[in-house]
């Protein structure tokens, strides 16, 4: 009898992509009923969405911009993610990420080269988003403290500490209608690409995510912080410093969130401001989980999801529909995203059968004979 290994094979590696292909199909189905509901073109606002998102070469520059720092702040959820941690708090990170850029490149002499010192603003944005994620990692395993809950309560004190700071102390007197800092000096801001009208975060932002997944995938360090979320007491059992690593995971996502925040500022708005606060630290839970906590699949869900929102004004203009509809989109995409994870012990269930049907049909050697 003929046997197909091959089979098993292809369904095995599409296992992993199989609860998001789900979940976006029926986001799409609950999307539809929704607009249905309130007498509005189901098939039309979504042929806008795509046409918002990438119908034309404006399209697709806003959904890059948009794209660049959710690659950031979404590592800030699955790096801890690796060592089994629920991080939610890119938010405040990339607040204050931005914040300290913004304070170094007031006080760094304005000749200073620019090479020297947009890596010095950089460098204060990851530090600052480092630190702060990097606490909620220690509180919760020095203290047991639950680390979704803290690092979205610690994101509200980063927020309102944001504020404060820009309203109040760091304020520029010339700054009368919109609070903010001081301006970045023109001779320290990010430029575009070439050719494109999108920063440099996004080039950096994909970077970031390449050498996320090589590191988690291809290194000990990476691989010890994969075996700490799989089991935390086997990790423990084999010496490995779980403590350590889950603080460090934390720390280098907060700095992905904090180097997010920097580029907004230079690059974007120019200085610390209200504007910064426009939830990309959210919305890169929502990459985080439809690319399954895989830094690598995270550049590719960071582009959809920016399409999504960049097509929010097409909607407001075509359909009258409010600029928010976008948001329902993003809260249906979760939802469904969260619901077919529940399903995993399903689906690890029928990798294992599929895996044994790979090995029971693959060719064995014995000796030199081929069986």
């Amino acid at each position: 009898m003929r046997s197909y290994p091959l089979l098993p094979r292809v369904a095995l590696g599409a296992l992993p992509v199989l609860p998001t292909l789900c979940a976006l199909v029926g986001t799409l189905l609950l999307f539809s009923l929704f607009l249905l509901v309130q007498g509005q073109p189901a098939s039309d606002a979504l042929v806008l969405i795509a046409q918002g998102a990438f119908g034309s070469s404006f399209a697709w520059q806003s959904t890059l911009l948009r794209a660049a720092p959710l690659m950031l702040t979404a590592l800030c959820v699955a790096l801890p993610a690796q060592v089994g941690l629920i991080v939610i708090g890119g938010e405040g990170a990339l607040a204050l990420g931005g914040l300290a850029s913004a304070v170094v490149a007031t006080v760094v002499p304005a000749a200073m080269p620019w090479f020297i010192a947009a890596p010095l603003m950089a460098l204060a944005g990851m530090i600052a988003g480092g630190v702060w994620i990097g606490a909620v990692g220690a509180i919760r395993q020095l203290r047991g403290v639950n680390e979704t809950i803290s690092s979205l309560l610690m994101s509200y004190i980063a927020i309102a500490l944001f504020k404060h700071l820009v309203e109040g102390p760091l304020r520029d007197p010339a700054s009368l209608n919109k609070p903010s800092t001081p301006p970045v000096p023109d001779a320290f801001a990010i430029g575009s690409l070439p050719g494109l009208d999108v920063h440099w975060g996004l080039l950096w932002g994909a970077l970031a995510c390449v050498a996320a997944w090589v590191f988690v995938r291809h290194s000990t360090k990476g691989f010890a912080m994969r075996i700490a979320g799989g089991n935390n007491h086997a990790a423990k059992l084999v010496g490995l410093p779980v403590n350590t690593l889950a603080i460090a995971a934390c720390a280098m996502g907060g700095a992905a969130a904090g180097l997010a925040g920097m580029f907004e500022v230079a690059a974007v708005q120019g200085s610390a401001n209200a504007s910064l606060l426009a939830g990309y630290g959210y919305a890169g839970i929502l990459v985080a989980f439809a690319a399954r906590q895989n830094p690598l699949a995270i550049i590719l869900c960071a582009v959809l999801v920016g399409g999504i929102e960049a097509s929010g004004s097409l909607l407001q203009r075509r359909l009258g529909l409010p600029d928010a509809t976008t948001l329902v989109l993003q809260g249906l995409l979760f939802a469904n995203l969260l619901a077919w994870e529940a399903m995993g012990g399903r689906l690890a269930a029928w990798r294992i059968r599929l895996q044994a049907m790979s090995v029971a049909q693959s060719p064995v050697r014995l000796e030199g004979t081929h069986v």
